[in-house]
């Protein structure tokens, strides 16, 4: 297949076709994750919070191959851009390779990890038990997610966003229709409860390779895979984790900032570790879109910059930084006007409702200024810059909005500390993403 439109095609157009598919994708993906915490609000508030507290881990698996693949997608883009096929049929090669490896520890590490991980938050019986019974499925699965995800960025290196976009939503929607059929038993299929969300999710992942795997066969990927590791090129793993490594940490961050913001919320009492579970579903629905928009941009910052197109880099991070916008004003105006009506989809006590509205409203407070700083990141990985991105990740999820949380909750005696921390965090990590992203760009131009 000829990539040669990444760098010839009008830009504005060009980013708009490559990002919106995967937009599409991601709205899919997002009303899945509302939809899915829905049901399993149905069962009850404990199974809730059940989902609640294994979010971290099954984040920590995405993250994982999701980062790892980012670094195989800023590869091959970057050496197909500079007009090595070789390396970069070597590089996707060697990535699902070490897909394959990553889920194969992962399901181990997750299984030992899953018991004590939930009883460390001091939760009763019912939840640990829910949690269990949902991680074991979800964890089972994480071989075909490290894989799935590993062609969704292969095919998006070489601009086939459609195939991406179509493979994903398939997967999204046999989640969504098969989740109230397993979780309460529904037509042919026996009541499973939380263990039944989890199937639906693991086999709608199972769709979405099956269909990778099937255009690959057809032979549109255009870049011919071998999986005999004795025959790999070693050598370029350790640039497909210079940015694959620092990107993992990038997606694995949220987990990280979720188990200690529960920590701090578990400690104030009240319902804010479920007011926490909630937003983090619902906020996919607004902050996935944006991703959607980064993950279109990345193969198209690293196919010019391998080309050395930097005007055109500078483009595409202002189309993209224009559309994540308006999608974070949107979003914004949606939280400070409607807030208990979104809150409202998950929980029905009055003052839970009330309490989870005004944190809806204080959170949002930030979004804007997390535009930047996505497109900022996005763009840095797909330069290969992963390093920098992680720092603007860091940023966010730990070094300013944790000490921000312990301090302001200890100032104000209640949750509003945490919910505070979130827009603080988000100001103050976009003036540290604007000069990396301006320092790398004009250091490239001057060698």
């Amino acid at each position: 297949m000829d990539q040669t439109f990444m760098g010839t095609k009008k830009v504005f157009p060009l980013v708009l076709s490559m990002a919106l598919p995967m937009v599409l994708s991601m709205l899919v993906n997002s009303l899945y994750n509302i939809i899915d915490s829905y049901f399993v609000a149905r069962i009850s508030a404990d199974a809730m919070t059940s989902l609640s507290l294994i979010f971290p881990l099954q984040n920590i698996v995405g993250a994982v191959s999701i980062g790892f693949g980012v670094g195989v997608n800023a590869a091959v883009a970057f050496y197909i851009g500079a007009g090595d096929r070789e390396k970069a049929r070597e590089s996707a090669s060697l990535g699902l390779i070490l897909s394959i490896l990553h889920g194969i520890v992962l399901t181990i590490v997750m299984m030992i990890v899953m018991p004590g991980f939930l009883r460390s938050f001091g939760a009763s019986e019912a939840i640990v038990e829910g949690g269990l019974n949902y991680g074991w499925i979800v964890m089972a699965f994480s071989v075909i997610i490290s894989v799935g995800i590993c062609y969704e960025k292969l095919f998006q290196a070489v601009g086939l966003m459609k195939v991406s976009m179509f493979s994903m939503m398939a997967g999204c929607i046999a989640n969504i229709i098969l989740d109230p059929l397993m979780i309460f038993g529904l037509g042919p299929f026996p009541e499973m409860g939380i263990a039944g969300a989890a199937a639906a999710t693991g086999i709608g992942q199972l769709i979405t390779l099956l269909i990778y795997l099937a255009v690959y066969l057809r032979g549109r990927l255009g870049i011919p895979i071998s999986l005999n590791p004795f025959k790999r090129k070693w050598k370029l793993a350790g640039r497909l984790y210079l940015v694959g490594g620092p990107a993992s940490l990038n997606q694995g961050l949220p987990s990280v900032l979720i188990t200690v913001l529960n920590g701090i919320l578990a400690g104030l009492g009240g319902n804010g570790v479920l007011i926490l579970g909630i937003y983090n579903k619902l906020q996919t629905f607004i902050f996935l879109t944006v991703n959607g928009i980064v993950q279109g941009i990345r193969p198209l910052a690293g196919y010019n910059y391998g080309a050395r197109k930097f005007g055109r880099v500078r483009q595409i991070s202002r189309a993209a930084l224009s559309m994540a916008l308006a999608i974070m004003v949107f979003g914004t105006l949606l939280c400070q006007l409607i807030p208990d009506r979104l809150m409202g989809l998950f929980l029905t006590d009055p003052a839970a409702l009330s309490e989870s509205a005004r944190a809806l409203k204080i959170i949002s407070l930030g979004f804007n200024a997390s535009a930047f700083s996505l497109t900022f990141s996005g763009m840095l990985e797909g330069l290969g810059k992963g390093l920098h991105s992680l720092c603007i990740m860091l940023l966010r999820n730990v070094i300013v909005i944790i000490p921000a949380a312990f301090i302001l909750t200890r100032l104000l005696g209640n949750a509003d500390g945490v919910w505070h921390s979130f827009w603080i965090a988000e100001w103050v990590s976009v003036l540290i993403a604007g000069f990396l992203y301006r320092r790398v760009l004009a250091r490239a131009e001057k060698k």
